[in-house]
């Protein structure tokens, strides 16, 4: 089979591969329809996770159809349309049972990390029945590749470790598919205010379009300022950071209110400073969190009653064989727009 592999930090090709078997009674093999690529596939490839070695197929998201089932498998038959979820887990361990997925001692985050992923023909999905979702008839298939991880980090990294409440005002620090990931679910909660923040003016318009009630390109480095002016000197009661640089966790340092929360969903690959010299008195919670995927058959509801709309975020479409122009295009998005690609079979 066709997969895309991983070759240390900058490098990676297409190259064929076998054919993955099922390796242990709870396994599921997946033939891929749709996948996509995540901003955490570009900080693999810079080197900023070094838990993802070279020879690695990369990808965590995506639908497709199951082909072959271990014998421990009960919820799924071959030929069953599935939702790949980002987290493996087992559903049995201490921190399954707490509903921390993502911290699963058996799974966790290991599709194209610890294990070969979804950017491929087929892929093993580790502990299928708490891994897979069922996909619903006559649901439209492409936003449904945004609930493997997109939707959920959102939602559950910014809106609710952000803990954003009716009424209240949020920042998002960064436009790009995560944040306006949370933009869309963080309305659920009926905030009065909903700022975003990018040096990006397409995505910054994009936003308006999702839903923000302002937003400020950062170019001039005055976006503090203009917070701070529009809350009447305040700060936010949320501050979603969402790129994963030292700037952007400063800024929701700098932006957030007395009592507020600073919820992180970035990945970070180098040091950020906390400023508790400024931060030590100002009554607020920092949260960071991996995704868990708790969330995801809620979102699935909600997509299904179209509450919202996830295809809005897909910007270009590639057929796998060429998965790497899709990169160059998800690489270079400040050159292309691009938020989320869609590469199918």
């Amino acid at each position: 089979m066709k997969a895309l592999v991983y070759h240390g930090p900058g490098k990676k090709a297409v190259e064929d591969r076998p054919k993955p078997e099922i390796a242990a009674p709870t396994d599921a093999i997946v033939e891929m329809v749709k996948t996509t690529i995540c901003g955490t596939d570009l900080h693999i490839l810079k080197g900023d996770v070094p838990t993802c070695e070279p020879g690695r197929i990369l990808g965590h998201e995506g639908i497709g159809v199951v082909d072959k089932v271990g014998a421990a498998v009960t919820a799924f038959r071959p030929g069953d349309r599935v939702i790949v979820s980002c987290i493996s887990s087992c559903g049995k361990c201490d921190y399954c049972r707490r509903g921390m997925y993502s911290h699963c001692v058996n799974g966790g985050w290991i599709l194209g990390n610890k294990i070969d992923g979804t950017q491929a023909e087929f892929v093993r999905i580790p502990f299928a029945d708490t891994s897979l979702y069922h996909i619903p008839a006559g649901l439209e298939e492409d936003a449904l590749v945004m609930l493997s991880d997109i939707l959920p980090t959102g939602f559950e990294c910014g809106v609710l470790n952000g803990k954003v409440q009716p009424g209240s005002t949020i920042a998002i620090v960064g436009a790009g598919p995560i944040g306006l990931a949370a933009l869309l679910t963080a309305q659920f909660y009926s905030p009065a205010e909903i700022i975003m923040i990018d040096l990006d003016d397409n995505r910054l318009q994009l936003s308006t379009r999702f839903g923000a009630t302002a937003v400020i390109n950062n170019k001039d480095g005055k976006a503090v300022e203009k917070i701070m002016k529009m809350t009447g000197n305040r700060g936010v009661d949320t501050a979603i950071e969402a790129v994963g640089v030292p700037a952007s966790f400063i800024t929701c340092e700098d932006i957030v209110a007395p009592g507020g929360t600073i919820a992180n969903i970035g990945v970070h690959g180098v040091k950020a400073d906390l400023h508790l010299e400024r931060l030590w008195d100002r009554n607020i919670a920092i949260t960071t969190r991996l995704v868990d995927t708790v969330t995801t058959p809620m979102l699935l509801k909600t997509v299904q009653s179209q509450k919202i709309d996830p295809r809005n975020l897909i910007t270009h479409r590639f057929k796998f064989d060429r998965i790497l122009d899709a990169y160059d295009t998800f690489g270079a998005a400040a050159k292309t727009n691009a938020l989320k690609v869609l590469i199918e079979a």
